[in-house]
């Protein structure tokens, strides 16, 4: 792992990143799409990157379950098999509910809030819930996704307060703060889950750059030595930082907004949030 100092290693593509690690946890969004396409090369990458023998693991901030985000890849063009998992923070909070991987799991009937989007209920899916409009009557509350361009913050704190004020636990499983939609940059989840504990109320966090979805993907690959495991994304906040927490080396993609950034921008980043990247890439390509 890179020390607050080390200079971050420049790397030209990901071929010259993948002969140092057998392992890689991959975000998606800002590094193999946009939400709407695929970035040029990050089909064919992803796909050598498999080929070369290597384990490829896709983490993602999504609220939604695993299969929905393999269904869109497959979408956008890309293709089966070019991943081992994919472990989206909706998927550890629904094997968490069902009672799997080591958790006592919910009782059947719990009246649980879910606060996703456009009425979306797969992150719930299969569970024995009650699903409630009225925190107040809430057991629990799962956010997995924000309406921040249809509602002001407002809106989330007068529905919340009864809760908070109730002592009814939260789970957040997208904890981005920003979410980029058509109407340009609004809150998301993650900025409701604060607004939550300003109220009072108690929140566990699931997702990067949290230890929950890291110890989750160690756990999928039988728990390979740290060293031999690298995490790829886009955010210092999410990406960087998680993976320095759990241990693991990491590769910031030099990509969208962080591209316009000076060196002394990004220095000024990586303070803030406490992590540096080892490596740099332009991009998520394969280029030998």
């Amino acid at each position: 792992m890179s020390t607050a100092t080390t200079k971050p290693v420049v790397l030209r593509d990901l071929a010259d990143l993948a002969g140092r690690y057998d392992h890689f946890l991959i975000d998606q969004f800002g590094v193999l799409h946009d939400g709407s396409v695929a970035y040029p090369g990050a089909i064919e990458a992803l796909s050598k990157l498999k080929a070369a023998g290597k384990s490829v693991v896709l983490l993602s901030n999504s609220g939604k379950r695993s299969a929905p985000n393999e269904d869109r890849l497959v979408g956008l063009g890309f293709k089966r098999g070019s991943w081992d998992i994919f472990l989206s923070s909706g998927e550890v909070a629904w094997r968490r509910f069902a009672g799997l991987a080591g958790h006592p799991g919910l009782a059947s009937g719990t009246r649980c809030l879910l606060i996703a989007r456009d009425g979306d209920r797969s992150a719930v899916d299969g569970l024995d819930l009650e699903l409630v409009d009225d925190a107040g009557r809430a057991d629990i509350i799962l956010l997995s996704a924000s309406e921040g361009d249809r509602f002001e913050l407002d809106h989330y704190r007068h529905l919340l307060a009864p809760a908070a004020e109730a002592g009814v636990p939260c789970l957040c499983t997208n904890p981005d703060r920003i979410m980029l939609t058509r109407s340009g940059p609004r809150f998301g989840a993650g900025r409701i889950a604060e607004l939550y504990e300003e109220l009072g109320g108690r929140v566990e966090w699931i997702g990067k750059p949290h230890g929950a979805i890291y110890e989750a993907a160690l756990d999928r690959l039988g728990n390979p030595a740290r060293e031999s495991v690298v995490g790829i994304g886009d955010s210092v906040e999410h990406d960087i930082a998680g993976a320095s927490g759990a241990g693991l080396s990491s590769a910031l993609v030099h990509s969208g907004i962080l591209a316009a950034m000076s060196g002394q921008e990004l220095d000024e980043l990586f303070a803030c949030h406490g992590a540096r990247p080892d490596f740099v890439l332009p991009s998520f390509v394969w280029q030998a």
